[in-house]
């Protein structure tokens, strides 16, 4: 297994970046409902070739290495509706760094600069990406699993279930039908998991 290093990963992405550009995040899933950084402008975007998919196995943030969680990721084909922030000018690159150890502890996400659509024009934004080859992609997962780990994973950030319907919430929020999340949600209800 490759060793992959975030620091020379955030690195990589902070040249590509170049500052004094400005600095994009698109959020598909827990950076809508809980950022964690002051952004200078926010607008609804949407991203072709990608689509949000539950499918990353978490053994930090919302399950442990002996029960892993789920988390969204973003996989290739399709598309997908989120929120792209634009950071302050001067705190970016703190906020990029404060962003990195949060979503990037262990380097899983492969990160990557998107064109994200928006009404006022195109932007280029830093978005997590994960690799059909990843050992954290999961694959096809059967609702007896994915019930058993609503049911069951928890991580430092609290549960998986949590999270799906923290997501879930968001995005309706934001006007965004995610066909997928709301099958899921609907699972958790009929098993009264929620």
């Amino acid at each position: 297994m490759m060793v992959r290093d975030p620091r020379q990963m955030l690195q990589r992405m902070r040249d590509e970046w170049g500052r004094g550009q400005p600095l994009w995040i698109f959020g598909y899933a827990s950076l809508i409902w809980r950022p964690e950084f002051e952004a200078a402008e926010r607008h609804p975007a949407q991203v072709h070739g990608w689509h949000r998919a539950f499918r990353m196995r978490s053994r930090i943030n919302r399950g442990t290495p002996e029960r892993p969680g789920l988390v969204f990721a973003l996989m290739p084909g399709g598309s997908c509706q989120g929120v792209v922030y634009r950071l302050r000018d001067s705190h970016a690159d703190e906020e990029l760094e404060r962003l990195w150890a949060r979503e990037m502890p262990t380097g899983v996400y492969d990160p990557r600069w998107l064109p994200c659509r928006t009404s006022q024009g195109t932007v280029p934004a830093l978005a997590f990406t994960l690799s059909r080859r990843s050992g954290a992609f999961m694959g096809r997962i059967e609702d007896a699993q994915m019930l058993d780990i609503l049911r069951h994973a928890s991580g430092r950030y609290g549960t998986t279930l949590a999270y799906l319907a923290d997501t879930a919430r968001a995005l309706k929020q934001h006007g965004v039908r995610d066909r997928e999340i709301e099958r899921l949600m609907a699972l958790a209800r009929q098993h009264r998991l929620l």
